[in-house]
């Protein structure tokens, strides 16, 4: 067994790393009622913590290895922290990252001097290609997370925070990605401060080390949700979750509004914008002192990365109102009669409307798209009282990724006459949600595989500035050729979600007229 605590101690990490600030975020401490401080290696010169093991591993290789140059592959911070890392000690770095990278870490990586190899759609065959690469040009492979001096390179920051705070806190919150982070911080803060609890954090699509410490054993994920993409690992180190299985108290899972409220909160304390996974600590922390309900504790958070995308900034602004329940959507049947809507609008009790979308469904009835303020989950559960007292059927849609990312921006249209009454029977309209690679040529391979007697009657696409497209696609189809489509969407390789049944499409975009 490795002696994990011996290697933080002499782990090698300052020729290139800062030793970085532990602030206390006066506007969150105030709004959560407890003490909160945040670990803030956003301030790394690479914006990220990697920084620290991929130094203290290629530290110390033998000056012969370092000759032959190292290769590793990323998406991103790991990346550039091996091409820093390689600059400082005058070595050549190769880094393999998917086609799907975003422009903006590509040129970090190829600002730093490193030979950037695209390959792959995702991470785990860009990781494959490097270990094949490695073998065949004799380069040594820096892993991203499961190394013993890329785990004691990390646990330094743990170091630092027992320096910087005056007693132990009552909880330290990491992002877990691959958990080389949470394994080196675990591993030195139980031999000092055995009775802090160390709490993972992770999104609700990338669970690898919940699950696989809820199974005891390791647990590969089928597929990853990448909005939070410095975590997007389906399967977690062999060595970080033999730690992980020791030293962790707890692991919390986040979704994508929760880490974008906590970018928001960040923001708000230090005007510092962290990127989705630099902030699953704090979405974490707020959820955890909600369920546990701490008052007056210390509490740590590890801001641990703020490699951004500006393009990304509006969809997080979108989603953080939901996130810190600021936003409420709902879908809502008035009456289609003159008033209706002012009798409707009583029920707010002066909250403001954020959005205001319908379509008249018929003489009898419309149909509301509606998002509306609110002030905290409390609020928003009063909300729900007041509408499940009155006469209006409808839906909290909150928490509905289609109406969040696409039906919001299409309300209203109704298939042509010649789909609906006369022909039900001879046509389908099907609606799936899709996630493309981000990459020129992924939408020219999707419309060349379709059949050419396949209409195409809706179709929406937002960038959000990340390494996949979310794109919500209706097609008009004949009832008989349903066989084809469904090989088809299997054929394609992209993740994929069957909407066709989903009430929102139904009201907004079918031929619903009834919640």
């Amino acid at each position: 067994m490795e002696d994990y605590f011996k290697k933080i101690l002499q782990a090698q990490v300052y020729e290139v790393a800062k030793k970085t600030p532990l602030e206390k975020a006066n506007n969150l401490s105030k709004a959560l009622k407890n003490n909160i401080y945040l670990k803030r290696e956003d301030l790394q010169d690479v914006f990220s913590f990697k920084i620290r093991g991929a130094f203290n591993k290629m530290r110390q290789l033998p000056l012969s290895k370092l000759a032959n140059g190292v290769i590793t592959s990323s998406a991103g911070n790991h990346a550039q922290g091996v091409a820093l890392s390689a600059l400082k000690l005058n070595c050549k770095a190769t880094i393999l990252m998917p086609v799907t990278t975003p422009l903006v870490k590509v040129n970090a990586v190829k600002n730093l001097k490193a030979k950037v190899i695209l390959f792959g759609d995702n991470y785990d065959e860009t990781h494959k290609e490097a270990l094949r690469l490695s073998e065949e040009n004799n380069l040594c492979f820096i892993h991203p997370f499961d190394d013993p001096e890329v785990i004691a390179g990390q646990g330094t920051i743990a170091i630092e925070i027992e320096q910087q705070i005056k007693e132990p806190p009552e909880a330290i919150y990491v992002a877990v990605g691959g958990g080389g982070l949470i394994a080196g911080i675990s591993t030195y803060i139980k031999q000092i401060w055995p009775t802090v609890k160390i709490i993972g954090v992770e999104p609700e699509d990338a669970d690898a080390m919940t699950k696989s410490l809820k199974n005891m054993k390791l647990i590969e994920l089928s597929t990853v949700g990448q909005f939070a993409d410095g975590v997007a690992v389906k399967k977690v180190g062999v060595k970080t979750f033999e730690i992980g299985k020791k030293y962790i108290d707890k692991m919390i899972t986040v979704n994508t509004d929760e880490i974008c409220a906590a970018i928001k909160d960040v923001f708000e304390d230090t005007r510092s914008i962290l990127e989705p996974a630099g902030a699953l600590s704090i979405a974490g922390m707020k959820k955890d002192i909600f369920e546990s309900n701490y008052k007056n504790k210390n509490l740590i958070g590890i801001a641990c990365g703020a490699n951004m995308n500006f393009d990304r900034l509006r969809f997080v602004a979108e989603r953080a109102a939901l996130g810190e329940y600021k936003e409420a959507m709902f879908a809502v049947e008035i009456p289609e009669k003159a008033g209706s809507l002012i009798e409707f609008c009583s029920l707010l009790n002066n909250r403001n409307l954020t959005e205001f979308s319908y379509r008249m469904s018929n003489s009898i009835n419309a149909q509301i798209f509606i998002g509306i303020e609110i002030n905290g989950i409390v609020d928003k559960k009063n909300l729900l009282n007041e509408f499940k007292k009155s006469n209006y059927p409808f839906i909290d849609i909150s928490n509905d990724e289609l109406s969040k990312n696409h039906l919001r921006h299409m309300v209203g249209g109704r298939l042509t006459q010649k789909y609906t009454e006369s022909n039900k029977s001879n046509y389908l309209e099907l609606l799936y949600r899709f996630e493309f690679p981000e990459r020129p040529g992924a939408l020219i391979n999707f419309l060349k595989n379709m059949k050419s007697n396949w209409t195409i009657s809706i179709f929406h696409y937002r960038n959000h500035g990340s390494d996949i497209g979310k794109i919500v696609i209706g097609v008009l189809i004949k009832s008989t050729e349903i066989n084809y489509w469904n090989k088809f969407v299997e054929f394609l390789g992209y993740k994929y979600w069957d909407e066709t049944n989903n009430q929102t499409y139904k009201l907004f975009l079918g031929a619903s007229d009834k919640i």
